[in-house]
């Protein structure tokens, strides 16, 4: 049965644990998949702000593919924003900075030839390649990358400016074989006025174009932005996931606690029951035994009796008269030791009533006047006149077999005293010390066990019997050393009533 109760705690257990690591599993997941969701909208944030860019270069497109170096400067200055856009640069196909705004982590001849993303600790840097099909470009396939001049280079360049002052060195109709660019083939197409966004101008060279196009040719796009709210969210979503992980561990400890309640309130039920079965058995053993004593009594007082008649015969010899003498006396023994037996086992059903415990100690020690004349025994009784809510004629069964026990244990003229006092003002305490050789330390805890006993002749039933009856009254009895030598016999926690 034990092993079964153990393998269905051990079961539970692993559910319960096997729920927990579930739910710890689960909760690590959506973490994670809060942060990839928080990082792949901070790039399609990056992508936005690349075709903020695109649209950006396609408006500061000047004739051909060259723009302002000014105008963006000032257009991408616009578009940062500390703690959200940190910086924005423009590179070439080098990885140099052809234009750059706001601030730039060192990236340059970092990322290779393909789009990439790198994350730090507190930036992400995403660099899209403008040749690769990306948002500025991806209307047009055929582009050549954006050359992005200052004024003067474009003065140097030979590129006309409204006014007329340098006149372009290849006119607008000239034919392709003279190096024009491949814009003018498409001006000679039906319905094309303009020439592609983003191609050679009309006034370079080819060997100009690929010259300046190797360092002013906007190739990729490099945007650097902060991750305050990435991380701020994982954060806040981090508190979340411990909460609530936090609160399954306390529902698992708590089911798993309830759990082993259960079992033991069940296995405590199951032991009472079978307390309750023995109780039952034994008081039915009581009973029997009490009956069988009882009923051995008749009998025992009848052998007594023909043997005191023996005793009295007047032809009788030393040897016959001894021996009846000696069967009176075995048969008292046993008629004491069934009396004892009768009165432990007889149940114990307390009338409460107020009893003054000094006049009780005196009338108790007046019956023992024999016996505390035959040993000459010093006896004295101090203490207040308090009244105790107890059954009289248990208590002076109690105190007449500690007071019987302290005589008995002391000298020839040795000395019992019987302490009476206060414990606050609700509670009393008798005590009864004496001067004899005490009780062993080893033995302190046995005294009042059914048949145990340090007296020769002694039954071992009278502090049993004690202990019985201050228990059905709620008190305490213990048993100590006295100094210089003896023992006390204290019982405490007994209610008061009031004055006599």
């Amino acid at each position: 049965m034990k092993q079964q109760s153990n393998r269905n705690r051990l079961w539970v257990y692993g559910c319960l644990l096997v729920a927990w690591t579930l739910v710890f599993g689960w909760q690590v997941g959506e973490h994670v998949h809060v942060q990839e969701m928080a990082r792949a909208a901070l790039i399609e944030r990056a992508k936005d702000i690349s075709t903020t860019v695109g649209i950006v270069l396609r408006a500061q497109r000047r004739f051909g593919g060259v723009i302002s170096r000014e105008r963006v400067e000032s257009a991408l200055a616009d578009l940062i924003k500390p703690g959200d856009l940190n910086g924005l640069a423009l590179l070439n196909a080098t990885g140099s900075v052809v234009v750059s705004s706001g601030s730039l982590t060192n990236f340059a001849g970092s990322f290779g030839s393909t789009p990439s993303v790198r994350w730090g600790s507190s930036s992400v840097v995403v660099m899209n390649l403008v040749d690769l099909g990306t948002n500025v470009t991806q209307d047009i396939e055929s582009s050549a990358p954006p050359i992005v001049l200052s004024r003067e280079e474009r003065f140097r360049s030979g590129e006309t400016n409204r006014m007329g002052r340098h006149p372009m060195p290849m006119p607008f109709h000239a034919p392709p074989e003279h190096g024009a660019g491949p814009w003018l083939d498409a001006l000679h197409e039906p319905g094309n006025r303009m020439p592609p966004p983003f191609s050679r101008p009309p006034w370079m060279s080819p060997e100009a174009y690929k010259a300046i196009l190797q360092k002013e040719g906007v190739h990729s796009f490099v945007v650097v932005m902060s991750t305050r709210d990435t991380r701020s969210a994982s954060r806040i979503d981090l508190r979340l996931r411990i909460f609530i992980v936090f609160l399954a561990t306390i529902a698992v400890i708590g089911i798993g606690l309830s759990w082993r309640s259960l079992c033991r309130s069940a296995e405590l039920q199951l032991r009472l029951v079978r307390a309750s079965e023995l109780t039952a058995h034994a008081k039915e053993m009581n009973l029997a035994a009490a009956g069988l004593a009882h009923e051995t009594r008749n009998p025992l007082n009848i052998i007594r009796g023909l043997a005191q008649m023996i005793t009295k015969g007047a032809d009788l010899s030393p040897e016959i008269r001894e021996r009846s003498r000696a069967i009176v006396d075995e048969a008292d023994k046993v008629a004491a030791q069934l009396n004892e037996f009768i009165n432990y086992s007889r149940p114990r059903e307390v009338n409460r009533t107020p009893v003054a415990l000094l006049e009780t100690v005196k009338g108790v020690v007046q019956a023992l006047g024999y016996d505390v004349e035959e040993k000459r025994v010093l006896m004295k009784i101090q203490g207040d006149p308090i009244v105790v809510e107890a059954d009289e004629q248990l208590l002076r069964q109690t105190l007449f077999n500690l007071l019987i026990n302290a005589v008995q244990a002391v000298a020839v003229g040795g000395s019992v005293d019987v302490v009476i006092g206060k414990i606050g003002a609700t509670q009393g305490f008798v005590e009864i010390r004496d001067d004899g050789p005490g009780v062993p330390d080893e033995h302190r805890a046995d005294v009042f066990k059914p048949y145990f006993t340090t007296r020769s002749g002694g039954v071992g039933l009278g502090l049993a019997v004690v202990q019985q009856i201050v228990l059905a009254h709620g008190w305490d009895i213990v048993c100590l050393p006295n100094e210089p030598q003896g023992a006390i016999f204290r019982i405490s926690h007994m209610a008061l009533m009031g004055r006599r």
